[in-house]
């Protein structure tokens, strides 16, 4: 079967497998939970045929038109994203609640010396640097789904057990472990999500997606607005806050059975029965919902991947070590506008003169704008090249920074804190789909950990810097710090990111 696929892409015919509802296998039960299967690397021509393989389904993949059913699989992987997005943006909106109840202290003679809000946010941090620097290759080990669902599972028990902690120190410990679980978990969902959308509509479904997953912050907010102050059953607000998506977790789990693996994965791996299974059974499904038979693919060339185990040295060597530093530098400084402002909403509203209880409505009032500016952008993320609107977000985000820390009148507060937000929904969106783009499927997940992992490094620092800032210059002194990091990602991407709109995933990454 693979031999056929692999004449017929060569030949310059493409073909589309005949499909039967009765042939079709069950993407539930498709394997993909292989934590033992090895890297198989047997020679130049094992090598050959995975390749031709690749490029078959790379191709049959990409001549998808949207359906229901590739919507159904975006939505499942925003869904479990959505409880790490809550988990993520829920340090700024539980401090107070951890004042409130004496597990934190104000001051700076808390953890290591620092403040505790600053130690909370950066045991978060610390523990995503270590998830995907360290554990985002295993998605390329082990595969897209069993890495997806495990991380889930390590961050749902550590955020459990950190609900009913009463010292800061165990919450900052558990708050960690959560971390390294969040940090494999997104960059699993990264890779997974560009792996199996066609080119067409990768970037809409990158924003549908964050739509999707933004949907957690109102809740957080609306949350801890209605929580904090009180202690419903005896069980102080923050805790229940920080139990609903430990809970909930569970739920997404059960869901995600019903995601197929990777074919490319597949296919990258040797495993081209499965590959080119799971391919037919996408194909027959979305042939069902469009009721009609599905357009020939293109052929594409596809460069063969290394015969050998990737490594992190391979993100230096001459075709891929330029996009590695570019993404270096634009994480360690995008990481000070998305996180300096979103963790810290409710902190840089109060520091403007307004109360406690009012800072906590209005950023929840803010933080309605999450979900709604990702399903805003699902109608230009196709039409427009990517990095572009990359540069345009950094500067939408330096320039309504800087106006919202000249407002003290509520009112104006708001729209402005809107528009910051809707500016890094923008850039949030983006780069999620970019940095997925930019690097071959063997190495994929890997890539994608590796520079994805110094935003997090970033923001351990940012916590405490946007901290000692705070304290000293107040929330203007705050918003300058933001615009002039977003000002170094408009030069890095501006000047040295490719371009990817409409690209093949092989024919961006060149793999």
């Amino acid at each position: 079967m693979a031999t056929v696929f692999a004449r017929d892409v060569s030949a310059g015919l493409p073909s589309s497998p005949t499909m039967s509802a009765l042939e079709t296998p069950d993407l539930s039960n498709e394997t993909g939970y292989g934590f033992l299967d090895e890297l198989d690397w047997k020679g130049d021509s094992m090598l050959t045929s995975a390749t031709s393989v690749g490029a078959d389904i790379a191709a049959r993949l990409d001549r998808l038109p949207p359906s229901r059913y590739l919507w159904k699989l975006v939505l499942l992987l925003s869904l479990g994203a959505f409880f790490e997005i809550y988990d993520l943006l829920m340090t700024g909106y539980v401090s107070p609640g951890l004042f409130r109840s004496g597990a934190f202290h104000e001051g700076h003679g808390a953890f290591f010396g620092l403040s505790d809000q600053a130690a909370f946010a950066s045991s978060t941090f610390a523990g995503l640097w270590l998830g995907t620097l360290f554990l985002g290759a295993v998605a390329d080990r082990f595969g897209r789904r069993a890495i997806f669902t495990f991380a889930l599972l390590v961050y749902a028990i550590a955020t459990l057990v950190m609900a009913f902690q009463v010292s800061a120190t165990g919450i900052f410990i558990w708050r960690f472990l959560a971390g390294i679980g969040i940090g494999c978990e997104m960059v699993t969902i990264d890779t997974y999500l560009g792996e199996l959308v066609p080119k067409s509509v990768r970037g809409r479904a990158f924003a549908f997606s964050q739509g999707v997953m933004f949907c957690a912050v109102p809740v957080v907010a609306l949350l801890s607005w209605l929580l904090l102050p009180y202690s419903p059953l005896g069980l102080e607000g923050w805790r229940w806050v920080a139990l609903f998506p430990a809970l909930s977790a569970v739920l997404v789990w059960w869901m995600r059975r019903h995601l197929p693996e990777s074919p490319r994965w597949l296919a990258g791996q040797g495993r081209s029965e499965e590959a080119l299974r799971v391919t037919s059974a996408i194909e027959e499904r979305v042939a069902r919902d469009l009721g009609r038979e599905l357009p020939s693919p293109v052929s594409t060339a596809a460069p063969a991947g290394p015969a050998r185990r990737p490594s992190y040295r391979e993100l230096f060597q001459p075709a891929y070590r330029r996009r590695t530093l570019m993404l270096i530098v634009f994480h360690l400084f995008q990481a000070i506008g998305f996180y300096g402002f979103g963790n810290w909403v409710p902190k840089l509203i109060s520091s403007q003169g307004i109360g406690i209880t009012n800072s906590l409505k209005y950023a929840f009032i803010i933080a309605m704008i999450y979900p709604l500016g990702p399903f805003l952008f699902t109608l230009i993320a196709d039409r427009f090249e990517r990095k572009w609107q990359i540069v345009a977000a950094a500067a939408g985000t330096a320039t309504f920074g800087l106006l919202f820390a000249q407002q003290r009148d509520p009112v104006l507060l708001i729209v402005f804190g809107a528009l910051v937000t809707l500016s890094n929904n923008l850039l949030s969106y983006a780069y999620h789909a970019y940095q997925t783009e930019l690097f071959p499927t063997y190495i994929r997940a890997r890539a994608v950990g590796f520079v994805y992992s110094f935003s997090r490094l970033s923001t351990i620092f940012t916590s405490f810097m946007i901290a000692f800032v705070l304290a000293r210059a107040g929330t203007p002194g705050v918003c300058v710090f933001i615009a002039s990091s977003m000002g170094v990602v408009i030069v890095t991407i501006g000047a040295f990111g490719p371009r990817s709109r409409n690209l093949a995933l092989e024919a961006i990454a060149g793999g």
